[in-house]
C-alpha cells in the first residue's frame, strides 16, 4: 500500500457560482438606502399562505426608503404581493421578499415596495440619508 502524505498547503478551489466576475465584494454588501431603527403602525392586506384574505394591523420596523420589516399574525408566501397602508391612509403595493424570523410565534417578513416612484419614496413621511 503506497500512501502519500497530505499536502496541507494547497487550498481547495471552489467556483464562485453566485457572484458575477465584474461585481466586487463591496458592491454586494451595499444597500440601496439606509435602514432606520424606527417603528410604525401599518395596515396590511392581501392573501396569506393558505390563500385566505386578510386585513390586519401590523408593526413595521427597520424602515428604509424601499420597504421595511413587518410583523403580523399571519403566515405569508415569499414572493406574494400585499398592500401596506400607513397612518395617513396612503397605500402602496409591496412584495414579500423573505421571512426574517418568528419571535414569540409572530412571523416577521422583509417587504419591498413595488412603487418606485413618489408614493413609495414618501410612504414613511420621513427623509432617509443618502447611501454613500
Amino acid at each position: 500500500m503506497n500512501l502519500k502524505p497530505l499536502d496541507r498547503t494547497a487550498k481547495p478551489q471552489r467556483p464562485n457560482l453566485l457572484v458575477p466576475n465584474n461585481v466586487s465584494r463591496s458592491q454586494l454588501g451595499k444597500r440601496r438606502s439606509s435602514r432606520m431603527a424606527l417603528n410604525a403602525p401599518v395596515g396590511l392586506s392581501g392573501q396569506d399562505r393558505q390563500k385566505n384574505a386578510f386585513n390586519l394591523p401590523a408593526r413595521a420596523t427597520n424602515l428604509n426608503r424601499h420597504g421595511a420589516a413587518v410583523a403580523l399574525h399571519r403566515e405569508l408566501q415569499v414572493g406574494s404581493t400585499i398592500i401596506v397602508q400607513n397612518k395617513r391612509g396612503t397605500q402602496v403595493a409591496a412584495r414579500v421578499v423573505a421571512q426574517l424570523a418568528a419571535l414569540q410565534g409572530v412571523p416577521t417578513y422583509a417587504i419591498e415596495f413595488l412603487d418606485k416612484e413618489e408614493k413609495g419614496k414618501t410612504f414613511w413621511g420621513i427623509t432617509f440619508p443618502t447611501s454613500s
